[in-house]
Protein backbone atom coordinates (compact mmCIF):
# COMPACT_ATOMS: atom_id res chain seq x y z
CA UNK A 1 0.00 0.00 0.00
CA UNK A 2 1.26 3.45 -0.90
CA UNK A 3 1.82 5.48 2.29
CA UNK A 4 0.63 9.05 2.68
CA UNK A 5 3.28 11.52 3.84
CA UNK A 6 1.80 14.52 5.70
CA UNK A 7 3.78 17.75 5.94
CA UNK A 8 2.55 20.38 8.40
CA UNK A 9 2.71 24.12 7.95
CA UNK A 10 4.05 27.15 9.79
CA UNK A 11 3.78 26.64 13.59
CA UNK A 12 2.45 23.12 13.04
CA UNK A 13 3.73 19.69 13.92
CA UNK A 14 3.19 16.00 13.31
CA UNK A 15 0.91 15.77 16.35
CA UNK A 16 -1.76 17.80 14.57
CA UNK A 17 -2.50 14.79 12.34
CA UNK A 18 -3.32 12.46 15.27
CA UNK A 19 -6.98 12.35 14.23
CA UNK A 20 -6.15 11.25 10.67
CA UNK A 21 -3.68 8.49 11.59
CA UNK A 22 -5.59 5.23 11.47
CA UNK A 23 -8.71 6.73 9.91
CA UNK A 24 -7.63 7.05 6.29
CA UNK A 25 -7.34 3.35 5.55
CA UNK A 26 -3.65 3.52 4.67
CA UNK A 27 -0.23 3.89 6.23
CA UNK A 28 0.73 7.43 7.13
CA UNK A 29 4.07 9.14 7.69
CA UNK A 30 3.86 12.34 9.74
CA UNK A 31 6.91 14.59 9.80
CA UNK A 32 8.03 17.33 12.19
CA UNK A 33 9.98 19.94 10.25
CA UNK A 34 13.22 21.25 11.81
CA UNK A 35 12.40 23.95 14.33
CA UNK A 36 8.80 22.85 14.84
CA UNK A 37 6.87 20.28 16.87
CA UNK A 38 9.02 17.46 18.23
CA UNK A 39 12.03 18.92 16.35
CA UNK A 40 11.71 22.34 17.97
CA UNK A 41 15.22 22.00 19.39
CA UNK A 42 16.72 21.65 15.89
CA UNK A 43 17.90 24.60 13.82
CA UNK A 44 15.11 25.79 11.51
CA UNK A 45 15.57 26.30 7.79
CA UNK A 46 14.84 29.61 6.13
CA UNK A 47 14.06 28.51 2.56
CA UNK A 48 11.14 26.48 1.22
CA UNK A 49 13.54 24.68 -1.12
CA UNK A 50 15.71 23.65 1.83
CA UNK A 51 12.68 22.22 3.64
CA UNK A 52 11.79 20.28 0.47
CA UNK A 53 15.27 18.78 0.30
CA UNK A 54 15.00 17.88 3.99
CA UNK A 55 11.63 16.14 3.43
CA UNK A 56 13.00 14.11 0.52
CA UNK A 57 16.05 13.09 2.56
CA UNK A 58 13.89 12.11 5.54
CA UNK A 59 11.52 10.04 3.41
CA UNK A 60 14.53 8.29 1.89
CA UNK A 61 16.02 7.69 5.35
CA UNK A 62 12.76 6.08 6.45
CA UNK A 63 12.98 3.65 3.55
CA UNK A 64 9.86 4.90 1.77
CA UNK A 65 9.86 4.12 -1.94
CA UNK A 66 6.75 5.47 -3.66
CA UNK A 67 4.41 7.72 -1.68
CA UNK A 68 1.40 10.04 -1.84
CA UNK A 69 1.98 13.49 -0.40
CA UNK A 70 -0.05 16.10 1.48
CA UNK A 71 1.12 19.57 2.48
CA UNK A 72 -0.78 22.04 4.65
CA UNK A 73 -0.21 25.81 4.42
CA UNK A 74 3.59 26.39 4.37
CA UNK A 75 3.82 22.62 4.02
CA UNK A 76 1.86 22.96 0.78
CA UNK A 77 4.60 25.18 -0.59
CA UNK A 78 7.17 22.61 0.50
CA UNK A 79 5.40 19.69 -1.16
CA UNK A 80 5.06 21.61 -4.42
CA UNK A 81 8.85 21.65 -4.49
CA UNK A 82 9.01 17.98 -3.43
CA UNK A 83 6.58 16.97 -6.19
CA UNK A 84 8.81 18.60 -8.79
CA UNK A 85 12.11 17.34 -7.37
CA UNK A 86 11.03 13.78 -6.54
CA UNK A 87 8.39 13.23 -9.19
CA UNK A 88 9.41 9.64 -9.88
CA UNK A 89 8.36 8.63 -6.34
CA UNK A 90 5.36 10.92 -5.76
CA UNK A 91 2.00 9.36 -6.60
CA UNK A 92 -0.91 11.65 -5.72
CA UNK A 93 -0.58 15.13 -4.28
CA UNK A 94 -2.87 17.06 -1.90
CA UNK A 95 -2.37 20.82 -1.62
CA UNK A 96 -4.34 21.79 1.46
CA UNK A 97 -5.05 25.40 2.46
CA UNK A 98 -2.00 26.66 0.59
CA UNK A 99 -0.96 28.69 -2.42
CA UNK A 100 1.69 29.39 -5.02
CA UNK A 101 2.78 32.77 -3.67
CA UNK A 102 4.68 32.87 -0.39
CA UNK A 103 3.99 36.55 0.30
CA UNK A 104 0.40 35.49 1.11
CA UNK A 105 -1.62 38.32 -0.45
CA UNK A 106 -4.83 38.90 1.48
CA UNK A 107 -3.56 37.20 4.65
CA UNK A 108 -5.06 38.36 7.96
CA UNK A 109 -1.85 40.38 8.42
CA UNK A 110 1.27 40.87 6.33
CA UNK A 111 4.36 38.77 6.95
CA UNK A 112 6.20 41.94 7.94
CA UNK A 113 3.57 42.62 10.59
CA UNK A 114 3.88 39.06 11.92
CA UNK A 115 7.64 39.51 12.23
CA UNK A 116 7.23 42.81 14.05
CA UNK A 117 4.66 41.46 16.46
CA UNK A 118 6.74 38.36 17.14
CA UNK A 119 9.61 40.58 18.26
CA UNK A 120 7.33 42.67 20.44
CA UNK A 121 5.16 39.91 21.94
CA UNK A 122 7.52 36.92 22.03
CA UNK A 123 7.20 33.41 20.62
CA UNK A 124 4.47 31.98 22.85
CA UNK A 125 1.90 34.78 22.51
CA UNK A 126 2.63 34.98 18.78
CA UNK A 127 2.04 31.25 18.34
CA UNK A 128 -1.25 31.36 20.24
CA UNK A 129 -2.47 34.45 18.40
CA UNK A 130 -1.70 33.07 14.95
CA UNK A 131 -3.11 29.63 15.77
CA UNK A 132 -6.43 31.25 16.69
CA UNK A 133 -6.78 32.63 13.15
CA UNK A 134 -6.81 29.08 11.78
CA UNK A 135 -10.28 28.41 13.18
CA UNK A 136 -13.63 29.88 12.24
CA UNK A 137 -14.41 30.46 15.94
CA UNK A 138 -10.84 31.40 16.88
CA UNK A 139 -9.99 30.64 20.55
CA UNK A 140 -13.48 29.25 21.14
CA UNK A 141 -12.92 26.37 18.69
CA UNK A 142 -12.76 23.01 20.52
CA UNK A 143 -9.51 22.04 18.75
CA UNK A 144 -7.77 25.36 19.40
CA UNK A 145 -6.03 24.54 22.75
CA UNK A 146 -4.27 21.44 21.41
CA UNK A 147 -3.33 23.20 18.18
CA UNK A 148 -1.99 26.22 20.07
CA UNK A 149 0.08 23.92 22.30
CA UNK A 150 1.77 22.48 19.21
CA UNK A 151 2.38 25.97 17.84
CA UNK A 152 3.95 27.09 21.12
CA UNK A 153 6.73 24.53 20.75
CA UNK A 154 8.35 26.74 18.10
CA UNK A 155 10.79 29.38 19.31
CA UNK A 156 11.41 32.85 17.92
CA UNK A 157 14.16 31.66 15.51
CA UNK A 158 11.75 29.16 13.93
CA UNK A 159 9.03 31.80 13.66
CA UNK A 160 11.37 34.17 11.84
CA UNK A 161 12.83 31.40 9.67
CA UNK A 162 9.41 30.16 8.60
CA UNK A 163 8.20 33.65 7.76
CA UNK A 164 11.43 34.34 5.85
CA UNK A 165 11.05 31.08 3.93
CA UNK A 166 7.53 31.91 2.82
CA UNK A 167 8.33 35.52 2.00
CA UNK A 168 11.19 34.54 -0.32
CA UNK A 169 9.32 31.78 -2.19
CA UNK A 170 7.14 31.87 -5.28
CA UNK A 171 6.02 28.80 -7.21
CA UNK A 172 3.45 30.25 -9.56
CA UNK A 173 5.61 30.05 -12.68
CA UNK A 174 6.43 26.38 -11.97
CA UNK A 175 2.93 24.96 -11.46
CA UNK A 176 2.83 23.41 -14.92
CA UNK A 177 5.81 21.24 -13.92
CA UNK A 178 3.79 19.38 -11.27
CA UNK A 179 2.96 16.06 -12.91
CA UNK A 180 1.03 14.36 -10.09
CA UNK A 181 -2.74 14.08 -9.93
CA UNK A 182 -3.52 16.84 -7.43
CA UNK A 183 -6.37 17.65 -5.06
CA UNK A 184 -6.72 21.30 -4.03
CA UNK A 185 -8.52 21.38 -0.66
CA UNK A 186 -9.61 24.67 0.95
CA UNK A 187 -12.00 26.01 3.58
CA UNK A 188 -13.98 29.01 2.36
CA UNK A 189 -13.40 30.93 5.64
CA UNK A 190 -9.60 30.65 5.42
CA UNK A 191 -7.99 33.86 6.70
CA UNK A 192 -4.51 33.00 5.41
CA UNK A 193 -5.05 31.94 1.79
CA UNK A 194 -7.66 33.77 -0.27
CA UNK A 195 -9.53 32.39 -3.29
CA UNK A 196 -7.14 33.83 -5.94
CA UNK A 197 -4.33 31.68 -4.49
CA UNK A 198 -6.53 28.58 -4.66
CA UNK A 199 -7.73 29.34 -8.17
CA UNK A 200 -4.15 29.76 -9.35
CA UNK A 201 -3.26 26.28 -8.11
CA UNK A 202 -6.43 24.78 -9.57
CA UNK A 203 -5.92 26.27 -13.02
CA UNK A 204 -2.11 26.17 -13.14
CA UNK A 205 -1.44 22.52 -12.30
CA UNK A 206 -2.24 20.23 -15.24
CA UNK A 207 -4.29 17.54 -13.45
CA UNK A 208 -6.33 18.90 -10.54
CA UNK A 209 -9.53 18.45 -8.59
CA UNK A 210 -10.93 21.12 -6.30
CA UNK A 211 -12.71 20.61 -2.97
CA UNK A 212 -14.05 23.71 -1.19
CA UNK A 213 -15.30 23.01 2.33
CA UNK A 214 -17.99 25.47 3.43
CA UNK A 215 -17.90 27.29 6.76
CA UNK A 216 -14.39 26.08 7.65
CA UNK A 217 -11.21 28.09 8.02
CA UNK A 218 -7.53 27.15 7.78
CA UNK A 219 -7.73 23.94 9.86
CA UNK A 220 -10.40 21.95 8.04
CA UNK A 221 -8.92 18.67 9.31
CA UNK A 222 -9.68 19.80 12.88
CA UNK A 223 -12.94 21.69 12.28
CA UNK A 224 -14.62 19.17 9.97
CA UNK A 225 -12.51 16.02 10.31
CA UNK A 226 -15.07 13.54 8.97
CA UNK A 227 -15.56 15.51 5.76
CA UNK A 228 -11.82 16.12 5.43
CA UNK A 229 -11.04 12.42 5.80
CA UNK A 230 -13.79 11.44 3.34
CA UNK A 231 -12.42 13.83 0.72
CA UNK A 232 -8.94 12.36 1.15
CA UNK A 233 -10.15 8.77 0.94
CA UNK A 234 -12.16 9.55 -2.19
CA UNK A 235 -9.18 11.18 -3.90
CA UNK A 236 -6.42 8.84 -2.79
CA UNK A 237 -8.34 5.63 -3.32
CA UNK A 238 -7.49 2.32 -1.67
CA UNK A 239 -3.73 2.77 -2.01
Amino acid sequence: MTPLVLVHGFLGGAAQWAGQVGRLGRDTVTLDLPGFGARADEAPLDRIEAYADWVIAEITRLGVDRYDLLGHSMGGMIVQEVARRDRARVGRLVLYATGAQGLLPGRFETIAESKRRAEEDGAGPTARRIAATWFRDREAAPAYPACAAIAEQAGLPAIHAGLDAMEAWSGGDLLSEIAADTLILWGDRDRTYQWPQIKRLWTGIPRTRLAVVPDAAHAVHLEKPELFDALLRDFLGPG
